[in-house]
């Protein structure tokens, strides 16, 4: 009956009484019940409602995540793992109510191989804290979702960010996992060689399944050297149009760019007045460049010229630390001056990725949308991978306001599969975009389907996420 109740949706109330009392007496305090602490464990910066836990637990080593597993497995009792909370589309909600498995304190740096430019990790350590660790090594860690969320998180969701263009998304960084799977028994995914031709390829099979097919213990990543020089520098543009074949031909003409992001201009006014910039009020991209001091200036004199070709203003660059970090310190804070644009409304940030020559066309009919029915809707994207996210202002208290704004998202998502894309980037599936995965994958989906139901049988890892059953 257990098992019928969670495939159908229904809460296993027997099962969870059951699990949250066995694990307060194996882990004590470390098992919360608390309202606040539940609703923390469901917070997510999205209109998405949340739905709470009934407990959460703090695991500190791998062996009690393969303890806390098997009692659920046991149980028939969903398992929600969580990192930091900074995902958008309700990945850490409990629709079938369940257990939180907060791998916070699961945060340490298990070794890291200088001369193999690698390192293992526990699932908590945060990208801030692993690159702080790594400073005194000359390498970092490149990829850059801007909020410090947890390296499990990030592989759980396949993330990227601002340094896509150039150091690939996590799929491309993590070349090993340790996974706890149904039951409670811990795998590897791989070892450290750069690469393999060892059976399947099981590392991005959980790289992005979104924690339902197993809570990650440790990943492996790919390290890269810190660059002798970093420059950086912004430069606005007539149209979006000018600024996206820009970017197009410079990734055309193989200049190395390390980060090239395009912020609209209603966003640019957003981020003049919440960061205290000074920019013109039109597209803009904002670059970085990595090298040597010659490559660097090289670098940004190729993208002069190009910028001048498509009626871009003056690339202003520096390379001067503090500098640069007040402009992606202003990118990283995109979301925070969309909300200040009218604070008293919600936000729904969602993302499409089209191909890199169509982007164009995707961000001027997206904003042509937004125009025609009267949206506040800054939009900034990873231009260089053709990846945009818009930032939707509205009433989160008015249901007009919102199947207004899930009316847009639906025609954005449709927009970007009808010019060959994909209905998300980087924020993966959770709940938000599920019903645009069936559009965009057809029958791919039902051998997703076969895959969840033959790791996770009972359905206890995040259940309700990326497809139904």
């Amino acid at each position: 009956m257990a098992l019928e109740a969670i495939r159908s949706g229904e809460r296993n109330e027997a099962g969870i009484a059951a699990v949250l009392r066995l694990l307060g007496a194996r882990f004590g305090p470390r098992v919360q019940t608390g309202q606040d602490m539940r609703a923390q464990h469901a917070h997510s910066t999205t209109y998405i409602p949340a739905q709470l836990p009934d407990g959460v637990v703090f695991p500190e080593t791998a062996g009690e995540v393969c303890e806390i597993v098997a009692l659920a497995s046991a149980h028939r009792v969903p398992l929600i793992a969580f990192g930091t909370g900074s995902s958008l589309e309700g990945h850490i909600n409990a629709p079938h109510g369940g257990i939180s498995v907060d791998l916070g304190r699961m945060d340490r740096v298990l070794s890291v191989n200088t001369g193999d430019l690698d390192c293992t990790v526990e699932p908590g350590v945060t990208r801030e804290a692993l690159n702080t660790y790594l400073r005194d090594t000359g390498l970092f860690f490149p990829i850059d979702p801007g909020a410090n969320a947890s390296i499990g998180g990030m592989a759980s969701t396949r993330a990227s960010g601002t340094n896509a263009v150039r150091y690939g998304t996590m799929k491309d960084n993590v070349l090993a996992l340790t996974v706890v799977t149904a039951g409670g028994k811990e795998i590897r995914t791989a070892h450290r060689a750069k690469k393999s031709s060892a059976g399947y390829d099981l590392t991005r099979l959980f790289v992005g399944a979104e924690g339902t097919l197993g809570i990650i213990t440790s990943v492996t990543l790919r390290l890269q050297g810190i660059p002798e020089t970093i420059a950086g520098g912004v430069c606005p543009f007539p149209s979006i149009s000018d600024a996206c074949n820009a970017v197009m031909l410079t990734i055309q003409s193989g200049i190395p760019v390390a980060r090239i992001e395009l912020l609209d201009a209603l966003q640019m006014k957003a981020s003049n007045a919440y960061s205290g910039l000074n920019f013109a009020e039109l597209p803009t991209l904002f670059l970085e460049f990595h090298g040597s001091p010659d490559s660097v200036a090289l670098q940004s004199k190729q993208f002069a010229e190009i910028a001048a070709d498509f009626g871009g203003g003056a690339f202003l660059w520096t390379a001067n630390a503090q500098e640069r970090a007040t402009l992606w310190k202003a990118r990283h804070n995109a979301y925070w001056a969309q909300k200040s644009l009218a604070p008293g409304l919600a936000i729904l940030s969602t993302d499409v990725c089209v191909p890199i020559s169509r982007l164009a066309d995707c961000v001027e009919a997206t904003q042509a949308d937004i125009l025609a029915h009267g949206l506040i809707a800054p939009i900034v994207g990873h231009a260089g991978d053709g990846n945009f996210h818009v930032g939707l202002l509205f009433d989160d208290k008015d249901t007009a306001d919102v199947a207004r704004a899930e009316d847009f998202v639906a025609r954005l998502n449709d927009r970007a599969l009808a010019m060959d894309g994909t209905c998300t980037g980087e924020h993966g599936i959770g709940q938000g975009k599920m019903p645009f995965l069936e559009a965009e994958l057809g029958g791919a989906l039902d051998l997703m389907r076969q895959v969840k139901r033959g790791l996770d049988p009972d359905n206890i890892f995040n259940p309700g996420k990326i497809f139904s059953l």
